[in-house]
């Protein structure tokens, strides 16, 4: 676990770098006269949630339906798959950026990591109830703008969603000074190889419009998917719709109607390749850099 006096000593103002004192649950810079309020136990470095309040409104929706249960373990899985285990992270200070609700930092703390969660939306509310009595701590804040100190992290992750942000790369590229010499830094984003297919096309025309709808509106439309499992039995009617549109498939409701609304809502959604990626990292003077799955996942580590 990781406490907030800890934490107050790998922080500092994201304005002007300058040194953070708590009083009265603020953080107060004295060198810029900046200050940044402690509200329900979460530091928030940002006043408002600019291009990701779906996010926010989803993981308050749904702030566990895709964490993990003893019967069945996506999160953790999908970390393996990564190249993320134990070993890695076990007694290691690692940073969550763009936590959402918790369900990677759940697997975290099981690992027996130390884990901080960074997001600039509400969701930090989520991931402070799932997640808070001491086991992991939430920052809401800028990942392009975080409020930490260099080289403080042994290890960085960010699950799907470094391309919501306005510019994928700056996104990682500004990650890249909290590592310590010999930390990991790993990122997953979404893939450019489907980009050609018709579906991704109206995809991404509908998408012109979606992110525009009321949250709610859009939460409420989304509910279609409910049904919509059921329909795609039919061969025929999986035939068409395979082609016309994406709307979330999987067994379980809720993660079904979750899904369709993360792909539908975000403003920003770009897309990538493997060696785009792997550039990024070669360019961050990154070191033993490797790609992995699913796609586009790709970690090296920061030079001794």
């Amino acid at each position: 676990m990781i406490l907030h006096q800890e934490l107050l000593e790998i922080i500092y103002c994201p304005e002007c770098r300058g040194t953070l004192e708590l009083t009265d649950n603020f953080l107060n810079c004295y060198e810029c006269s900046q200050s940044y309020p402690m509200r329900d136990g979460i530091f928030r470095f940002v006043d408002s949630e600019k291009y990701v309040g779906n996010f926010g409104f989803q993981w308050n929706k749904h702030k566990r339906t895709q964490f993990d249960t003893p019967d069945y373990a996506p999160s953790e899985t999908f970390m393996r798959t990564m190249g993320l285990d134990e070993e890695k992270m076990r007694g290691k200070l690692v940073l969550d950026a763009g936590c959402g609700s918790g369900r990677y930092s759940d697997v975290v703390i099981r690992w027996g990591g130390r884990v901080i969660g960074l997001d600039m939306s509400l969701a930090v509310d989520a991931y402070n109830e799932n997640l808070g009595e001491l086991r992991a701590i939430a920052v809401q804040a800028d990942l392009m703008k975080a409020p930490f100190k260099d080289q403080v992290f042994d290890v960085i992750f960010s699950i799907g969603v470094l391309h919501h942000t306005p510019d994928t790369k700056k996104a990682f590229q500004s990650l890249v000074k909290y590592l310590k010499p010999g930390g990991l830094i790993i990122i997953r984003v979404y893939s450019a190889y489907l980009d050609d297919t018709f579906k991704m096309k109206l995809s991404n025309f509908y998408r012109r419009f979606t992110c525009r709808l009321p949250k709610n509106l859009l939460y409420s439309i989304c509910y279609l998917a409910v049904p919509y499992y059921f329909l795609t039995r039919i061969p025929i009617v999986r035939s068409l719709a395979g082609r016309l549109w994406y709307i979330s498939e999987h067994e379980n409701w809720k993660w079904r109607v979750l899904d369709t609304f993360d792909w539908y809502s975000p403003r920003y959604q770009w897309h990538h390749t493997y060696p785009e990626v792997f550039n990024w990292l070669k360019e961050s003077g990154l070191v033993d850099i490797y790609v992995s799955e699913p796609a586009v996942t790709v970690g090296g580590y920061k030079p001794l």
